[in-house]
């Protein structure tokens, strides 16, 4: 098994039972690796013997939607160091090296849009997957609509700052359509690597870590652990973005008291314990991702959401929507759970996309593109209300618009 599904897990799968929601969830979770599979498949002629070796040279081109924003959309990376803990997974490396994708509201478009990912890192996710009938630098390729090193736009503090964090195993790059939204709303947005945790994170001076942690056993402390692992690298990346001395040049611009995390999967999941960890991050926003690390009994009263499948995390269904029940409990704030009919573990990151665009079934009931405009708008929609103080109804009631997305009343265990 490679290791982006074996990284699935827990958190891919949504530790679903049943076995056809087992297989779908397992095989989404797989990720780009087997989306770029399935792509190969899907672009050959109908009559054509399906390839089994390197003999296929034409591989689709995915792109990401357009952003809904009045801003362009600028990018840049940043290469961090924080010198004061070593690598939790490493514990021979010495301090936790980090790197992280910004993306930004631009003056004006720039010359030279973002690449996806970089040839490097594609190949070592085909590799990882023993994929050798595509071109290696494929997923590079992917369509962006960010440009590199754009002049930010914005006054001095003027705009809130927004964190993501991806799934185990998973890029940075796979929350770039929802990155790239917020940035085009007027959101200063920071994507995190958490090193050795992914497939392949490549560093500015040419070495690429691969992913320690998708080799280890995944009991219930190593998820804890998880979490709380990455609740330090945020912590660590908000000092990083918010010092006198900050690492972008452009951080000036940020205003340090609207921040919040989002994420998805263990990343959605890592939100709570950086919450509880750093009290900087004013709202969180969890993506389908089942909880590990459980709220103190003294609570969190800060706003959060719940986003995620109807199959997985309806209240009373099984162990992940548990989770969510044990922290609902201790949420204080204000609060949402919100349930998307159809989606799949994929529907809510670039992923859906792409299997969408290339003709891949992935078990989803509900269009890649309508899975990234509902996620989009609502994490929108959250982050307007909670870190610009304006009021969204969306976020009140179901919404004629948006009829797969489902309200739930825990404590009554309904949702409509």
């Amino acid at each position: 098994m490679s290791h982006a599904t074996n990284a699935a897990g827990r958190h891919g799968a949504g530790r679903t039972t049943g076995s056809r929601v087992r297989r779908r969830g397992l095989a989404a979770a797989g990720g780009l690796l087997a989306v770029v599979t399935a792509a190969a498949l899907a672009s050959a002629p109908a009559s054509a013997t399906v390839p089994t070796s390197a003999s296929v040279s034409v591989a689709p081109t995915p792109y990401l939607p357009k952003p809904t924003g009045s801003q362009p959309v600028g990018t840049t990376k940043l290469h961090l160091k924080d010198t004061s803990r070593p690598d939790p997974w490493v514990p021979t490396v010495k301090y936790r090296e980090l790197m992280i994708s910004l993306w930004y509201p631009a003056k004006a478009p720039g010359r030279h849009r973002a690449q996806y990912m970089t040839p490097k890192e594609s190949e070592l996710l085909l590799k990882d997957g023993k994929i050798t009938s595509l071109p290696a630098d494929v997923l590079s390729r992917t369509r962006t609509n960010a440009f590199t090193d754009a002049r930010p736009a914005g006054r001095k503090r003027g705009l809130p700052l927004v964190v993501l964090s991806p799934g185990h195993g998973k890029p940075r790059a796979e929350l770039t359509s929802l990155a790239e939204d917020l940035a085009s709303r007027g959101y200063v947005v920071a994507a995190v690597d958490h090193t050795y945790e992914n497939i392949a994170t490549t560093f500015p001076d040419g070495r690429v870590s691969t992913c320690v942690t998708c080799e280890m056993d995944r009991t219930p402390a190593w998820w804890e652990k998880l979490s709380h692992g990455r609740a330090a690298d945020v912590s660590f990346v908000l000092d990083q973005l918010t010092a006198s001395r900050a690492a972008w040049k452009g951080a000036r611009l940020i205003d340090p008291s609207r921040i919040a995390m989002a994420g998805h999967s263990v990343g959605g999941a890592s939100a709570l314990p950086a919450m509880v960890k750093d009290s900087r991050i004013r709202a969180g926003v969890d993506v389908d991702g089942t909880t590990d690390a459980p709220i103190p009994g003294s609570g969190l009263s800060r706003p959060f959401l719940f986003l995620g499948r109807q199959s997985t995390y309806t209240p009373g269904s099984g162990e992940a929507a548990a989770t969510w029940e044990r922290d609902w409990k201790q949420l204080t704030g204000w609060k949402r759970w919100l349930l998307v009919r159809g989606a799949e573990h994929v529907s809510f990151t670039d992923l859906g996309l792409l299997t969408d665009q290339l003709g891949i079934d992935v078990g989803a009931d509900i269009a890649g593109a309508r899975a990234m405009e509902i996620t989009r708008r609502y994490v929108a929609a959250f982050l307007d209300q909670h870190l610009r103080g304006r009021p969204q109804p969306l976020l009140d009631e179901p919404s004629a618009r948006y009829p797969e997305v489902l309200h739930c009343t825990v404590e009554t265990k309904i949702c409509r």
